[in-house]
């Protein structure tokens, strides 16, 4: 199992950033990952996975749009949004999965 996927399947909740570099808004969700990586310290794992880098990742997940923000629990998804999302949408999401 490779280390990508053990994070997917651990006990900590995993925020998965799915980006591009070319990406105008993906580059404006780096420094809200940042504060909420701040927010929440060692409770989740704050991930970004460049799509152009890692097709198969994209197509495992349904990527049509970025950036595409994933909340995963025990390697399921539980939270999905397209778009920039704020700090405080994505620590409100991420609360019940803590």
């Amino acid at each position: 199992m490779s280390e990508f996927q053990q994070l997917m399947q651990g006990e900590r909740p995993v925020v998965l950033d799915l980006f591009a570099e070319w990406c105008g808004p993906c580059k404006a969700m780096r420094p809200i990952l940042q504060e909420l990586k701040h927010r929440v310290g060692d409770k989740a794992v704050v991930l970004k996975v460049d799509v152009d880098r890692n097709p198969a990742i994209a197509r495992t997940y349904g990527v049509q749009a970025l950036p595409t923000l994933l909340i995963l629990k025990q390697g399921q998804v539980v939270w999905r949004r397209t778009g920039v999302v704020d700090a405080g949408q994505l620590h409100q999401a991420l609360q019940p999965f803590l």
